[in-house]
Parts: structure tokens; sequence; C-alpha cells
């Protein structure tokens, strides 16, 4: 395969989202006590989860996409075939949980079931008033994952998959809030196309405020000076991320910032939550 199409491909994944996934679910493994190959292993499952979902999505938006000219879609600019798209999701869907079985059958089980949930997002729920729900389970599955791999396979503490479920929804909305009128033409018609653009920014921000409520109070013991600080700076940062994008006269992406940086905040929280198990 030629650098082009290898680019087009890697394109085709979502490479974004699916990186910082990757990483923030790797740094959890690191601060729970996963090492060497048990890390590897933790990395590799949760990088080909999300290889998989963003091939898987755009193989099966192919034709829309094309129908709608999406230039910013390989396939659909002709970049790289549907075929490889899809022949690689499904490669990836089976290498995540096979990555995984060095860690045991729990974490085996566990990475494969929010892969699982991941493509039910893909197909057939993204167009349906249950779209957040699999952001819900796989975001909430995948810190248990990393718990659940280490040595004597711990049970997770409910807090840190409170917290997970918690982000991934509040991402869901996030995620579209630019790009609803994009999305609802190409005939995408989730959740957060059916409460609207104030229902989404209302959704985002209290999802991802009840993960950070979550991360500061869920460890145990009084919760750390650092802590205390980032959720007042997410309680801050949406009211003012609100107000600029009522202020602004073009595309209102003020909100969509703010909630991206208090999603940062949730993530960095989740890293530094100290032991959790």
């Amino acid at each position: 395969m030629h650098r082009e199409p290898v680019r087009a491909l890697i394109r085709s994944s979502h490479p974004e989202p699916g990186a910082a996934v990757t990483a923030a679910m790797t740094l959890l493994a690191l601060g729970a006590g996963h090492r060497g190959r048990s890390l590897l292993c933790v990395a590799l499952a949760v990088a080909f989860s999300q290889l998989a979902v963003g091939w898987v999505n755009d193989w099966l938006d192919a034709d829309r996409d094309s129908r709608t000219g999406r230039r910013d879609k390989p396939i659909a600019r002709g970049a790289v075939s549907r075929r490889t798209v899809g022949v690689s999701g499904f490669i990836a869907a089976l290498a995540a949980p096979a990555a995984a079985i060095p860690l045991g059958p729990a974490a085996t089980v566990t990475i494969a079931v929010a892969t699982l949930f991941g493509l039910l997002y893909d197909w057939p729920l993204k167009s349906t008033p249950f779209s957040v729900l699999p952001y819900l389970v796989a975001f909430g599955l995948l810190p248990v994952f990393v718990v659940i791999a280490l040595p004597g396979h711990p049970a997770p503490p409910l807090w840190l998959v409170a917290a997970g479920a918690l982000l991934g929804a509040g991402a869901h909305f996030a995620n579209v809030l630019p790009d609803l009128d994009d999305d609802a033409a190409t005939g995408v018609h989730g959740l957060p196309h059916r409460v609207g653009a104030g229902g989404s920014r209302l959704a985002a921000a209290a999802l991802l405020l009840g993960a950070t409520v979550t991360l500061v109070l869920g460890p145990p013991g009084a919760p750390s000076w650092s802590g205390w600080a980032a959720g007042a700076t997410a309680v801050v940062v949406l009211p003012i991320g609100w107000y600029a994008a009522t202020r602004s006269r073009g595309r209102p992406v003020a909100l969509f910032r703010a909630v991206i940086v208090v999603a940062l905040i949730d993530v960095v929280l989740l890293i530094l939550s100290g032991p959790v198990v």
C-alpha cells in the first residue's frame, strides 16, 4: 500500500479522539500499577477497540458521505476503498480482545463488550434516541478493563465506573455541538439532534460536571486541593463559555470549547485519581 492510502486509512479511523482515549486509558493503567507487557496489552487493546469503532463508522457511512459530498471523508473522496476500511475495522475488532488475552478472561470479555457497544453506536444506535447508550456503557467499561486486568483481577470502584460513563456521555453531546446541522443534513438523528443545540449544551455541561464531582468526591479520603481546584475551574469555565456563546455572532463554538476544557479536566482527574483498588 502506498503512502497516501495509508494516510487515508488512518484518517478514516477518526484518529484524534481514538488517540486521546487510548492515551488516557494507558496513563490510567500506568497509575493503577500496570507495567511492561501488561501495560502494552492494555494500550493495544484500547487502541484496537478505538480503531475498530472509527473504521466501521466510516465504512457504514460511506454511501451517505459520498451522496452529500463529504470531502473530509477519505472514502468519499476516493483516497481509500470502502472495502479496505471495512476489512480493517473487522480485523481491529477481533484484535482488541485478542490483545487482552494475556490479561485474563475477565479483561478479555470486558474489552470485547466495550468494543461491541462502540460498534453498536455505529449501527444501529447512532441515529436513534438511544445514541448516548453506547457511550455510557463503553466509557464506563474502559476503566473497568484497566482495573480488572491487574494481577488478582480486583473489582473496580463504583465511582470510577460512574465517572467514566458520565465522561463518555458528556463527550457524546459535546462532540456534536458544532456540527448538529451538518449531521442532520447527512441523515444522523441521534439523541443530541433530537433535543437540539440548547438541550445538548445543557446535557454536555451537566454530565461533565457530574463526572467532575464524582472524580473529586469519589476516591476514599478527603479531596485534595488539586481536586477542589479542578472542580472549581469546571464550575467557572462552563458559565463563561455559555455567556460567550450567547454573545458570539459567528459559529457558536465558545461553549463547545468550554465543554472540551472541562472534559480535559475530567481526564486529568481520572488519571490522577490515586489508587483505584
